[in-house]
């Protein structure tokens, strides 16, 4: 029995020729996935833009939230450095949906907006920043209804303006 490389040549060059196939076929295909899922969502850009707290939840959910002890808001009294202040929250409320954050003394109030998927543990922490001492709000959508935490972070360097 004889080797004939040219033979191989091509069946070589045929593999490597739907290997690469293959591999841009997938390449593409998640270029497209998260492009697909990007367009299902809406950005909330109105609620970004909003100057006060209240103006920010109403164009985020539009409705008003209500305080409620079921939300609880770990944020510092005092933040040495406003570019990076510490902040979580969690909750004992079932069927929450989205988190959000605001910073009242903030030029614009809403700080992040968190979906929360169904079967996912309500807790959330990033950090923020401050550009003065104000008042921290979380917002908790629960059960097609808003809930609410506030603590007031006393900023000894700023964040946002420097």
């Amino acid at each position: 029995m004889t080797f004939s490389f040219e033979r191989f040549s091509a069946t070589r060059r045929l593999i490597l020729q739907g290997a690469g196939a293959v591999a841009l076929a997938g390449l593409g295909n998640l270029i497209a996935l998260p492009a697909l899922a990007a367009a299902n969502d809406k950005y909330p850009e109105d609620a970004f833009k909003q100057k006060g707290d209240k103006d920010a939840i109403q164009a985020l959910y539009g409705r008003s939230a209500e305080a409620s002890d079921k939300v609880k808001l770990d944020a510092p009294e005092i933040a040495e450095n406003g570019a990076v202040v510490p902040i979580s929250v969690t909750t004992t409320l079932e069927n929450v949906t989205s988190i959000s954050f605001l910073v009242s003394g903030n030029p614009n109030a809403l700080a992040a907006s968190y979906q929360i998927p169904e079967g996912t543990l309500p807790v959330v922490a990033n950090r923020l920043k401050m550009q003065q001492t104000s008042n921290v709000i979380a917002v908790v959508e629960a059960g097609g209804k808003l809930y609410s935490a506030t603590k007031e972070v006393k900023v000894t360097v700023g964040g946002c303006g420097g």
